[in-house]
Order: C-alpha cells, then structure tokens, then sequence
C-alpha cells in the first residue's frame, strides 16, 4: 500500500479548463479523514476539493442566485438606495439585460468551470490507485465523472455549451447541441450500471446518475436548439419515463412535511437523492438560501445574536398572483402545505396590533425558549415577529431567561419615525418598491441551530435533487407523449403526498394541461433554482414580468463572460460569444 499524506492546504496547479492559463491555489480539505493514511485518505482528499467548491457553485450570489432573478420568481432591487446594487448585476439579469461583463454570470462560469477542474484532477490522482486494484479509489472515479456532467449540465443549461475535458495538460473541446447531449449521455452512461447507491445524498449515487440522465432527456430538444421551439421527441420522454420510474420504485418516499426537506439534520430525509452534504462542522457550510431573502432586522437564532437576514431577494407580485390564481378565495396558506408553516405562534391576545407602535410596545411580547424559536416557513407576508436587542446589542428576556417575541421594528426603511418590519406584495425597481420592506419573501429553509451567523456551520442539506422533482419530471414526460390520466395522477400523488398538517393538503386536480403542471412545479420547487429552466422549457421565459418587459429569444442563453473570452484569445475560434451580445 503507498502511503500519501494530504495536508490541510495543499498546494495544486489548476488550469481553468485552459481558459485562464494556470493558477497556483492552497486548497483546503474539507473531509474529517484527513489525519489518515494510505488509500482512505487519497480517495477523500480527491473528493473533497470538488464537493467542497460545488458549494460555491451554488452560493446565493452565484449560481443560485442567477438561476433566481433571472426567472419570474425573484427580484433584487437596490434597497433603499443603499444595498444590493453591486454594479446593477442582479437587476441586468432580472430585466434580461446582462452583458459580458456581469459579474453575477462572470462568478457562476468561474465557480462552475473551476469545480469541473477539479474533477478532471481528481480523476487523474485516483486512476493510479484504481489501476492497482482500489476498489474505493474505483468508485470515486465514477463519482467524478458523475460529477462532471452534472457541472457540463449547468454549463449547458447557461450558456448553450459543455467542456469535453479528459485531461488537466490539454485544451478543452467546446460542444453544443447534439453533440454536447452525446458527451454528457456518454458520460453518465458509461457510470450508470457501476456506480456505487449506498453512500447517501452528500454523493454520486446511481439514483442521483439515473435523475441526472431523466433531467438531460427532458431537456434535450431545449438543447438541441435552444433559441427555437423545442420539439420533444417521444423517445427522450420515454427515458425520462425509465430513469424515473426506477427511481420512484427505489428506496425513497416523499415527505410528509413539506418544510422538514429543508431542516436541520434533513441529511436524512427519505425525500432527498442529491444535496451539498452539511453536518454544521464546518465554516462553509452555509445558511445563504435562509438568511439572503428574509429581513435584515429579523434574528432568526435569539441563541446567536448575531444571526440576521439581509433584505435581498423577493417574491415577484407575478409569481405570488399564481397561487392566488390557483385558489381563488382561499388563502394559498390554508389551501395548501407547501405555501407556509406557521412556527412562530403569537398568543391570541397579542395579534391584534391596532395603535400598537414601537413606541408603545414595550409590554407587547411573549417569551419562549431560544432554542425554541422558529420564523415561520414558506413565503412571507405582512408584519414579522421576532427577538428584539437592547441598546447594547444584547437579547431582551423575559424573567425567567427566555426569549421576548415582539413585532419586529423596521430599522433599515423607516427612519425616525420607526414602524414595523411589513412585507408588502409590491416590490419592483422604483424607489418606494425597492425599501428594504417590500416584497413577500422566501423563508424555505430553516435557519440551522448550529449557524451562529449567516455564512458558517450551517447543518441544514442543500437539496439539488430529491423524489418531488422525479414525480414532475415523469408527469412531465407523460403529458408531452399525451398521457393525461398518467401524468394527473403523478401530480396529484405530489400534492396529497404532505399529509404532516392535514388541514393544508391541496384538493386532488381534476385535469392537467401544460400550463398546469407549470404552475404545480412552481408550486412545489420554489425557492430551489429550477425555475429558469423550466420556463425555457415551458416557453414562457419571453413573457414579461415584474421589472422585465424584453422579449429576446437570445436571452434564454447568458453571455459568455468576456473574462474568459479574453482569456481564449490566443486560441483562435475557441470561444464564440452567444447570439445576441
């Protein structure tokens, strides 16, 4: 057995795909076995790189974040003339005005171009040891390849394009359409039978390569011809119909509380096939999605005062109007469990806040347990509750040492004469509809017990793949081959499947049409990037929205950074800017 040690920093040579020559970095180790020695600890210290930099590819302000304000779903004004501008990034994207040089587009290809090298190393270090017969290191190379289709996917799904890139000394290929559908097929095929499906979400498992090959299928005729109309062949939709219907016949089971997907310890979720593994042992295992759209005067763990929102993104009006649409005069809260949970339980005699001001309040409270506070979950409306400081910072108790629960004050927007924080359904780029108030917001995943701020130690999984996006995708492949009954019962299967809060399980639908079943996905994978990519494929990203009025069938494809085309320079023809910028 050789015997190799990997250091907390080790020092590598990464070529970002020979796009931006070659660059000296101290990569940190982000796995407990690396005290270790021998083949255990060149498999993890291989992995861990990769796994550790995908969850910079889905930092809020990366990739997630991209995938969000560009669709119908999000919008980040600049608030109050004073946060979140950060060069107008996130508005050009919202508005589909991006240029080359949007830093929001330029950070996801870094991220994601970055994590596809890795991967190609990682590759390239374990082959040895699987040559000599290492079982694990074997699998681990499985898992890689896995891995680098998964980021040509997102590569794909961005910019119309994917890397053929089998080696760190030579040149990426650039494929598009057909051909760069056959590379990731290729790829994940050649992995599908043999891959190991005993290591749980945080890894490549067959299951999570059998959902990747569903996703390409269903996506393929966008692929083909992503400026077109998508012609979706019948025989794409029936692999989706096989890959999903193997793993719907698998292990998992979907959740009877919607909310416990996106909890503390969710690792364990039997809804859960692939999600950036967070056990709150680490600094960069982040609470981003959960404190990034919730209010910046909230606290949501009284036991770490520090913890807080930021004001950023908010629910589009467009995107709050489907539910109402869909329910009509019941309250999307009471008519469905997927909208919101209350956790944050203010007494009755408490609720009525008429001449109730925060000059007045200061008996307006109820006390609990730090640890027992919870913000409500789902999409927020209206004046919050929450823990509220003292001049000096520290957390305002009870007598008993609990926690007091006030309405929360309105710091950030209304000055002097300081009212409550009240999320309003108008929020656009005007200076009234950009304060840091407005907008209902996104309160999808619990802020982690173990997060002593916004951006460490989180426990809570990020979740990229679980059993409700099967269910849709094969409703999906259903309805395009003109399978109604089949694809209304997947959907209505999704909808009864969140029995936790009875009162709040939606009425089984009656029929199902494209539009439908939009709006169901809507519905139930908010708030988890996907929503980009399935109004390209739906075709309604032309449509206008908050904020957004332009109509570009280019605009379905993000520029290329100009970084990177720069970079290729020298390589005459490798890199072709997209139509349209």
């Amino acid at each position: 057995m050789k015997n190799k040690r990997f250091n907390t920093t080790l020092p590598i040579v990464v070529c970002l795909l020979a796009l931006f020559g070659c660059t000296n970095l101290d990569e940190e180790i982000l796995d407990e076995s690396q005290t270790g020695t021998g083949q255990a600890e060149i498999v993890s210290g291989s992995l861990a790189p990769v796994y550790g930099r995908l969850r910079n590819v889905w930092l809020h302000t990366v990739n997630f974040g991209l995938q969000e304000v560009a669709s119908d779903e999000g919008i980040l004004p600049y608030r109050g003339g004073t946060d979140w501008f950060d060069g107008g990034k996130f508005i050009a994207v919202h508005q589909h005005l991006m240029t080359p040089g949007n830093s929001l587009i330029g950070d996801s290809w870094t991220n994601i171009s970055l994590c596809l090298s890795r991967a190609v190393l990682a590759v390239e270090r374990l082959s040895p040891e699987a040559e000599q017969g290492d079982a694990k290191a074997q699998d681990a190379i499985y898992e890689m390849i896995a891995m680098k289709a998964y980021l040509n996917m997102l590569a794909l799904d961005n910019w119309g394009l994917v890397f053929k890139k089998e080696s760190s000394d030579k040149l990426s290929e650039i494929l598009r359409g057909q051909e760069a559908i056959d590379y990731i097929e290729g790829e994940l095929l050649s992995v599908a039978n043999v891959i190991n499906n005993e290591k749980g979400p945080g890894r490549f498992t067959k299951d999570a390569v059998s959902a990747l090959l569903a996703r390409l299928y269903l996506n393929a005729a966008v692929y083909r011809d992503p400026y077109g109309s998508p012609d979706f062949k019948t025989a794409d939709m029936d692999k989706v119909i096989q890959y999903t219907n193997d793993i719907i016949a698998g292990p998992y089971s979907l959740s009877a509380e919607y909310f416990e997907l996106f909890n503390d310890d969710n690792h364990s979720n039997p809804e859960l096939i692939f999600a950036l593994d967070q056990r709150g042992v680490l600094q960069t295992e982040h609470s981003r999605w959960a404190y990034w759209p919730i209010s910046g005067d909230q606290i949501p763990r009284p036991e770490f005062p520090s913890t807080r929102g930021t004001d950023a993104v908010a629910v589009t009006a467009d995107f709050y109007q489907t539910w109402v649409d869909a329910y009509g005069n019941v309250d999307p809260a009471d008519a469905d469990a997927r909208f919101f949970q209350q956790n944050t339980i203010i007494p009755d005699e408490l609720k009525d806040l008429t001449g109730v001001t925060p000059a007045n309040d200061t008996d307006h409270y109820y006390c609990i347990k730090a640890e027992e506070f919870e913000i409500n979950r789902g999409i927020l409306r209206g004046i919050i509750w929450g823990p509220r400081k003292d001049d000096g910072g520290n957390i305002l108790t009870c007598d008993d040492g609990t926690v007091r629960i006030y309405p929360v004050i309105n710091r950030r927007t209304s000055g002097a004469n300081l009212g409550y924080v009240d999320h309003t359904l108008k929020v656009d780029f005007t200076d009234e509809g950009s304060l840091h108030n407005t907008g209902y917001r996104f309160s999808k995943y619990q802020f982690s017990h173990t997060a002593p701020n916004c951006c460490s130690n989180s426990s809570v999984d990020l979740v990229l793949i679980r059993l409700g996006e099967i269910y849709l995708m094969r409703a999906e492949a259903k309805l395009r081959n003109g399978d109604n009954a089949g694809a209304l019962t997947d959907v209505n299967t999704l909808r009864a499947s969140r029995t936790a809060r009875p009162a709040q399980i939606p009425d089984a639908l009656t029929s199902i049409d494209m539009d439908i079943l939009f709006r169901e996905t809507g519905f139930e994978l908010y708030w988890e990037g996907f929503r980009r990519n399935y109004q390209i494929r739906f075709g309604k990203y032309e449509d206008s929205w908050t904020g957004k009025t332009d109509s570009d069938v280019n605009k379905r494809l993000f520029p290329i950074p100009q970084q990177a085309i720069d970079g290729a320079s020298s390589e005459k023809g490798f890199l072709v800017q997209n139509p349209g910028y």
